[in-house]
């Protein structure tokens, strides 16, 4: 299992980097982080309870909290903080970003919402 040895959170960005000892690094932006977190509030207890999330274009990360060795939580500034991402998570994020990514916004599309583009 990948343990990362640098966590910085990019407030004004809204990017988490994660980086690991063989060099491997991720820019992991807060949206996608919170649309993919975890919890069961999002994940349900089995895939068809999977939650969509949506409107969460510009949330940030108020802060992260350490969980023993294995994890950190995630206290997103829309108050959600009830995931815990193991560093095995975080790094299967990192490594499948594109393919999730592109699988949040069809299904965005697919149940007829649209992503606001923020301004810079």
């Amino acid at each position: 299992m990948p343990v990362p040895i640098e966590l910085n959170l990019h407030r004004q960005s809204r990017v988490l980097e994660v980086a690991y000892e063989d060099g491997t690094r991720f820019k992991l932006p807060c949206e996608y982080l919170r649309v993919y977190s975890p919890s069961a509030e999002v994940q349900g207890h089995n895939p068809d309870e999977r939650v969509l999330q949506v409107g969460k274009e510009d949330v940030g990360i108020d802060r992260i909290e350490p969980v023993g060795n294995y994890a950190v939580c995630l206290h997103f500034d829309d108050e959600h903080n009830t995931g815990l991402y193991s560093w095995d998570y975080l790094y299967r994020l990192g490594a499948e970003y594109e393919q999730r990514w592109n699988a949040y916004l069809d299904e965005l599309k697919q149940a007829g919402h649209t992503r606001k583009v923020l301004q810079s």
